[in-house]
């Protein structure tokens, strides 16, 4: 493909959505750009703000926290898998208020131990527990919000 209809195709493929590096390169092998002309696409993508990789941290933890209720080792997980910088990871981390957080689990706890009200109180609270852990909220702050619940 040529340079310029690959950068204007990916011009609005970044301008759609906040992307990081990983994505861009993996979309512009995909459409057949190597080598030279791929750095290059890069470069003007970055150079133009199309691609910032901290803008992308902070929208991808604020996202997956608020949309889809994930916890921090979750998000850290997804961000490491995205090779993101630990600076950006640290700024994208940071969007995560702590009161905001605690409520959060407060939030996920509660509602998966109503859908299990047809168990024992104390094995809806178990399962309510693994689910949160496994949304990636840590261990420790899941047993605090617990305890404060009970």
């Amino acid at each position: 493909m040529e340079f310029d209809k690959a950068l204007l195709k990916l011009q609005r493929y970044c301008a759609y959505q906040d992307r990081c590096h990983q994505e861009v390169r993996s979309k512009l092998l995909s459409i057949k750009v190597y080598g030279d002309d791929l750095e290059q696409v890069m470069s003007e993508l970055i150079r133009d703000d199309y691609l910032n990789e901290e803008r992308f941290a902070k929208s991808y933890s604020r996202g997956k926290f608020r949309i889809k209720k994930w916890g921090k080792v979750k998000i850290l997980q997804g961000l490491k898998a995205r090779h993101i910088s630990d600076y950006c990871i640290k700024k994208g981390m940071a969007e995560i208020e702590d009161d905001e957080y605690r409520e959060t689990i407060k939030l996920v706890l509660l509602n998966q131990m109503d859908r299990n009200t047809h168990l024992k109180p104390y094995l809806a609270k178990d399962k309510a527990i693994k689910y949160a852990i496994s949304r990636g909220f840590e261990t420790e702050i899941v047993y605090e919000v617990v305890k404060d619940i009970s």
